[in-house]
């Protein structure tokens, strides 16, 4: 007779018709879940005969309970920090703890990390790639769950999650138009960027729908705020009654405010600026405060962290990409 496997944590959340966030709590005794809810996986967990353990056994097939995070470029840790909290509360409630490497940009660095975190006999490993750029993948020599988060794999058949740049930055162009602002014009980092070409493409999409065209063609440049400001002042003697210009970055929207001050425009007055991340550092430091798209971070890591719960349950997922939601903060540089 052939002996029946244990029932896993996923199993008994289907069982009971919960999220394997809330089965976990349940099976654990935590707060924040009903007593009916918990009563529903106590019940499905007795009728599959899972026995929960320390080391979290039903979900992790007797592992290490932990999880390695690998940040593929060290000059995207402002990114990196909020996707890595947001990971780290989602892999907290279901008890997984999580060891952090950093790739110094070097793909051959991220796949050695891969192999030495795959034989520490880590559950499953999540890669914070830059939005800039497509991520190597390194899926194939791990031999554990992999989760991209915050940069595209080369391999389609990666799970991979990222913000939705095209929906967000159309966002921003809603709210110029909105605001009456016609005449619109954009400054973005270099033209090859996946993020730059995503939000461009959003742009384009959004002027179109409100039957528009930018005023002058994209300014492609440096994520840097000396850069934009140079750009600036040439878009602002070039084409005449500029009323909004909108930003690819807080950096650049940081640069592109000294610009209109030191050629005397109003803001937003004669001229609406928008950024792009809610960099706090750059947003909340401007005068006036910048108008701008966030990206929602840690909601992107928890929701990658979370399909790798499922992955590390022994669940395959289909690749491809799941993009989330931004939001627009609305601030004094657009005084709407």
């Amino acid at each position: 007779m052939t002996k029946r496997r244990p029932a896993t944590l996923i199993e008994v959340a289907e069982r009971a018709g919960v999220s394997l966030t809330t089965a976990s709590k349940a099976i654990n005794g935590k707060n924040r879940v009903s007593e009916e809810t918990r009563a529903r996986v106590i019940a499905a967990a007795r009728e599959l005969s899972f026995t929960p353990s320390p080391i979290a056994r039903g979900l992790t097939g007797g592992r290490t309970s932990t999880v390695g995070l690998i940040v593929a470029d060290s000059m995207t840790h402002r990114f990196a920090v909020p996707i890595m909290l947001g990971a780290e509360a989602a892999l907290g409630e279901i008890d997984l703890s999580m060891i952090t490497c950093d790739a110094h940009g070097d793909p051959a660095r991220s796949l050695e990390l891969a192999r030495m975190l795959a034989a520490r006999k880590v559950d499953g490993l999540l890669v914070v790639g830059d939005n800039n750029a497509v991520t190597a993948s390194v899926t194939a020599q791990a031999d554990v769950p992999v989760v991209y988060v915050y940069g595209e794999s080369d391999d389609p058949g990666d799970v991979v999650h990222m913000p939705d740049d095209v929906a967000g930055i159309g966002l921003a162009v809603d709210h110029l138009v909105d605001l009456g602002r016609r005449r619109i014009v954009h400054l973005t980092g270099p033209a090859a960027t996946t993020a730059a070409t995503h939000r461009v493409q959003g742009l384009t999409d959004r002027l179109s729908h409100h039957r528009l065209e930018l005023a002058a063609p994209v300014a492609y440049g440096e994520w840097s705020q000396r850069w934009a400001r140079a750009a600036a002042t040439r878009l602002l003697r070039q084409v005449p009654g500029v009323d909004a210009m909108l930003c690819g970055s807080d950096q650049l929207a940081s640069g592109v405010l000294v610009a209109l001050d030191e050629m005397d425009r109003q803001v937003p007055g004669d001229v609406a600026v928008t950024g792009y991340d809610n960099w706090r550092v750059f947003a909340l430091e401007t005068e006036p405060q910048l108008t701008t798209v966030d990206m929602n971070l840690e909601a992107v890591g928890a929701a990658a962290a979370r399909d790798l719960f499922i992955m590390i349950g022994g669940t395959r997922l289909p690749g491809g990409v799941r993009r989330h939601p931004c939001g627009l903060v609305i601030r004094g540089s657009t005084g709407g």
